[in-house]
Parts: structure tokens; sequence; C-alpha cells
């Protein structure tokens, strides 16, 4: 088939790359002009492991084919996938009232992740103008660092539809990632789009519930991972998103709950547990550096941290909204030098730190550990799992370990002769 994807997002990419593995005539139309330079020297715009070799295959064959969002395609595409950044909603309605005025423009899918209703204003707005245009909503719910994956080989997808309208074309374009059980999902628009944002809101109450609790165990004197554990054997919990830690970051998850409080506080008469969620979030972006206050009693002017991770999480560049920024912000703050060591991330934090402060990047991690006063783990990448702990004592001025994740075992990394300081631990 004929495929036309719209957005400068993971969404777009991944949709792009993996509807033309599939045999697809796919145009990816970008909005930004450097996302169009990037294409255009044969570069992706998101690199995760595994998406860039694909990617580069399908521009290599041909049936991937970027361009720029204002050209439209010479043929009418038998499907349009909209997948615009969440907030973009005026972009995604005035590019549907130029495809619903182009001739044939088949079916489009709104993967754009925005509030409830979203998706009906973008059908009302196309049959107004051609009235047997047919839109459907197919919310986004990769998983950065593993998108590829996730979008292929699904646990879920959500479809909104009405009426049967667009679904059988869309279930044949998902059928090659659909074949193990069929994991769609079909429900009305408002539906589809709820059901992501609620999904989103479930994953957060679970993670910032176990920061909680991780802080009331360092409190009562229990070690939060033995709970972890227990609490995840049981079959009505499971577990998924039960790991405390230093909070999570992106610019999917934190949105799309914003989106939900939002929308509560305009129909509730009283504030909401998601509030309440975002507000116990920002306050663990923050642990690591009071761990870190603690320890030295307040007294941090010329010490020096280095940062193990500072991508939002393991497997993306991005540092949208990550911990690590929250806890540089706050060393700069007390007059600390920090260095940082991320195996993907080190340019987007470079492009957030100008103008902000000093900030030495490294690209060995045990460079940034020189002469540091304490090691910050903060994103979890597996080439930190398990470190030189000899070469990290000799390296650094005070061997104090802040393990943001939870990653290393206490009772090991104490025989080594490091300090340690988890969460929770």
């Amino acid at each position: 088939m004929h495929i036309t994807v719209y957005g400068d997002t993971l969404c777009a990419q991944v949709t792009a790359t993996a509807m033309a593995q599939t045999g697809h005539r796919v145009n990816w139309r970008v909005v930004e002009p450097a996302s169009r330079e990037r294409l255009a020297r044969g570069l992706p715009l998101f690199r995760e492991q595994g998406l860039d070799r694909l990617f580069a295959d399908q521009l290599e064959s041909g049936r991937l084919i970027p361009g720029f969002w204002q050209e439209l395609p010479q043929t009418a595409p038998d499907a349009v996938f909209l997948a615009f950044p969440p907030g973009e909603q005026a972009a995604a309605e005035g590019l549907a009232r130029r495809l619903a005025s182009s001739t044939g423009c088949g079916v489009i899918v709104n993967q754009t992740v925005g509030p409830v209703g979203a998706a009906e204003q973008l059908r009302d707005i196309i049959k107004q103008i051609d009235p047997r245009a047919v839109l459907v909503a197919l919310p986004d719910l990769i998983q950065e660092g593993n998108a590829f994956q996730t979008f292929t080989r699904p646990d879920s997808i959500l479809l909104g539809c009405e009426e049967g309208e667009g679904e059988s074309l869309v279930r044949e374009l998902l059928r090659p990632f659909n074949r193990r059980k069929d994991v769609i999902h079909v429900m009305s628009l408002r539906e589809a789009e709820f059901a992501k944002l609620a999904i989103s809101g479930i994953l957060a109450t679970r993670i910032s519930y176990m920061n909680d609790m991780a802080c009331l165990s360092e409190s009562l004197g229990v070690d939060i991972d033995v709970v972890r554990v227990a609490m995840g054997a049981d079959p009505r919990i499971g577990e998924s998103y039960l790991y405390p830690g230093c909070g999570f970051g992106g610019p999917g998850l934190s949105s799309n709950v914003l989106a939900l409080v939002d929308a509560l506080n305009k129909l509730a008469a009283e504030p909401g547990l998601l509030e309440r969620v975002l507000q116990t979030n920002e306050r663990q972006k923050e642990v690591l550096f009071r761990k870190f206050w603690q320890f030295h009693h307040g007294n941090l002017a010329g010490k020096k941290v280095a940062l193990w991770g500072v991508a939002f999480k393991p497997g993306t560049h991005r540092v949208d909204n990550a911990p690590a920024l929250k806890v540089i912000e706050a060393l700069w703050a007390q007059g600390v030098e920090v260095t940082a060591h991320d195996p993907k991330a080190l340019p987007d934090l470079q492009n957030w730190a100008q103008g902000r402060g000093e900030l030495t990047l490294c690209d060995d991690p045990y460079d940034a550990a020189e002469g540091a006063d304490a090691l910050m783990l903060i994103t979890e990448w597996k080439p930190y799992w398990s470190p030189d702990w000899q070469r990290l004592k000799r390296r650094m001025r005070e061997p104090l370990i802040l393990d943001g994740r939870n990653i290393y075992e206490p009772a090991f990394v104490r025989e080594q002769g490091l300090i340690y300081r988890g969460i929770g631990r």
C-alpha cells in the first residue's frame, strides 16, 4: 500500500520504518527543517539500538521516502498516519484540513496523544470537508528505549473507530504485528484516547507509590527491595513498575498524566490522586541530592559529583524532563562541580546546559568519576551494572555511591570499601 506518515516524533519514525519493512511504500513527512536535513543525510531523528539499522535499511531499499510536511504525496495514499508531539493539536488539525481537501486521502490514523475528544475534533474537521473521509484513533503505546520492539510485538493495541469505519484497513496494516494472538482492542475514539491516558496514570501511580514506600522503609529500617519482590509475587499486583528510584521523566508519561490532571481539575471538585503522584515524582527527582546533602551536612561548596546516566531512561538519547536535570540544577545552586557520562545522551545534555551552568561531559565513565566526592547512578544503562569497584575507589576522592535505581548489591559494594546509599535500602 501507499502510506504517508506525518510528524517529527519517535512514533512517526517507528511507524514509518515498520510499515516500510513489511513491504509498504512509505512517505515520511517531517515538520522541522532540521529534521528534514537529518533525513536528507540518511540520519534517523531518534537513535535506538536496532532501530537505526532498520531505518537505514528501509531508506536504502527505496520503500521509505523522507520529505517535508508541506509536500502532499503525488499518489493518493491508502492511509495517512498523524504522529505529532503531545500538545500540537493545532498542527494536526491544520494538516487534517489539507488532507481532507486533497483528492482521496484514504483513512487518517491519528496517533497523536492529546486530550480526550481531540480525535473527535479531527473527525468533525475532515467530515465537514469530505463526508466520506474516515478517521481512526491509534494512540501511541510504544516504550521509548525499546520502541521498535514494542510496536512490532505489542502486548496491546488500542483502536478507536466508529461503526467499523477504517477498522479493516488498519487491521490489515497491523497484521504482521498481530499474529501471535489478537491484541487489538476496538472501542470508540474517546475510549481509545482515555484508555491511553489511564494506562499512563496507573503506571505513574505505581512508581510514585513505591517511592513513597521506599521513603517510609528507610525510617523503619526495612529494605524496600525485599518488600518489592514480595509485592510482585502477589498475582493481584504483579512485578511491573514496582521499582523505586529517583523519579520518572520523558516527554510521554509526564504529559499524559498532566492531561489527566487537567481533566480532573475541570470536572472534579476535589484534587485528584494524580496530582499527588506528580508531586511525589518531582520531589523524588531530588532524592539523590538530598542524600548527598545529608552525608556532607550541607557543606557542599567545592565538592564534585559525577553522574552516570542522564537520559530519562535507558535506550534513548533524550533528556526531556529527566531526573538528572533537576539534580544538576540543585548541585549547581550549591556550587558543586558536575561531570557526567551517558552512552547516548551527552549531546542533548550539552544543548540543555548551554547558558545554564558549567558541566563537564566525559566519554569514559571512569574519567567522569575522577576526583569526585560522590557518584550518582541516575539512568540504569547496562554498562553501569558491573563496574570495576576498585578502579572507582582509586579515582574518587570520596567513594560515595548514590544508587538512584537500586541496581547494586549494598553489602557487596561496602565489602569493596565504598560507601553505599540506595533508595529505601
